[in-house]
């Protein structure tokens, strides 16, 4: 296949994940989060972020368990460059679309654990191995920031609620219009013929949600090093920017509306929690998974990751050097996050061999 036949695979792959996610998947995981009873800080944490953060995880399952995990890197790199997007994009746009004021207290808990998922994966990937400990240091670090958020809901009075996204993409859906929404909301009711009412049937849809998105993202996998072996690069590049970039529009879209409304502090809490999830459960759960199941230690390519990884470590201290500097982020500060993402894309090209 060629360059451009891979590609449009992977937009149209993209484009399918990002109705499935969130027309079926976040919609049903926010009412088994209802039912279930659930602090609304604790299930944006973890149902929520579960939710929007499906196609990230989906790959980096996938890509290291097919072809005997020589795809890992693919998986290793859309949640890299996914969290370099979230923070510089998703934070830059929730700014410009509307100066954010911050929470102070919520800011500084989510940061710190932020900081804490950035330094664990820099130590990790530093000698090109994963091992079992290490995996375990992930999903518990993980474990400690969902305990910390049970406990800061039960003292601190939140006024903003994480699942408070889907009722904002929920509400865009009924203003939106035009043929790209029509035909949209058409393959959103055939594939509805398979999943159900995501708000009945939510068991139904969970279920066969994830069936798709693990089918979609084998191919995103398999077309991304299509994609590189005809263009003569590293697949991780392509992870690092096509891929990172295609599944973390859908929160893009979704962090822009609320910060339209005026709730720029929670688009920036959903950017930052969403890197949380992706760094320790994105990447420690296939981890451990693949360690048990193969027995054998995974082995990173961290020429191209490892540099990714550092720059993300540069993010974490630009956004905290413009969120403890003023009580808002201000729309220079905003333009500056997307510039800053601009000059990531071309080092990341221009290093690949481009």
């Amino acid at each position: 296949m060629t360059a451009i036949g891979s590609f449009l695979v992977m937009a149209l792959a993209i484009y399918l994940l990002a109705i499935i996610t969130d027309e079926y998947f976040i919609i049903s995981l926010d009412q088994i989060s209802r039912r279930l009873n659930l602090p609304s800080t604790v299930a944006g944490a973890s149902l929520m972020a579960m939710g929007s953060s499906a196609p990230e995880l989906a790959i980096a399952l996938l890509a290291l368990f097919t072809a005997g995990g020589a795809h890992s890197d693919v998986g290793i790199g859309t949640i890299v460059g996914s969290a370099v997007f979230n923070i510089l994009i998703i934070t830059g746009a929730s700014a410009i679309v509307r100066p954010a004021k911050v929470s102070w207290p919520s800011a500084v808990r989510d940061m710190t654990m932020y900081v804490a998922c950035v330094i664990l994966l820099l130590f990790v990937i530093s000698d090109g191995t994963v091992s079992l400990p290490e995996t375990l240091g992930f999903l518990g670090l993980y474990a400690i920031y969902l305990m910390i958020l049970f406990r800061w809901n039960s003292v601190v009075k939140e006024d903003e609620h994480l699942v408070d996204l889907v009722e904002a993409e929920i509400h865009e859906e009924e203003e939106r219009s035009g043929l790209y929404f029509r035909i949209t909301a058409f393959v959103a009711r055939m594939i509805g013929l398979l999943t159900g009412d995501a708000r009945k049937s939510y068991i139904r849809a969970f279920f066969v949600s994830i069936l798709l998105i693990g089918l979609i993202s084998y191919v995103l996998v398999e077309m991304a090093v299509v994609f590189a072996d005809a263009l003569h690069i590293s697949p991780v590049i392509v992870a690092l920017t096509l891929l990172a970039a295609g599944t973390s529009v859908p929160d893009l879209f979704a962090s822009v509306i609320v910060a339209r409304q005026g709730r720029g502090s929670m688009a920036i809490a959903n950017a930052v929690g969403s890197n949380i999830f992706d760094i320790l459960v994105g990447l420690g759960l296939p981890w451990l998974l693949a360690l048990v199941v193969l027995k054998e230690k995974i082995f990173i390519g961290t020429e191209d990751l490892w540099s990714s990884a550092l720059i993300l470590g540069l993010t974490v201290v630009l956004l905290f050097v413009f969120l403890f500097t003023g009580k808002l982020l201000s729309r220079k500060e905003g333009w500056v996050l997307v510039a800053a993402y601009g000059g990531f894309i071309v080092w990341t090209v221009l290093g690949g061999g481009l």
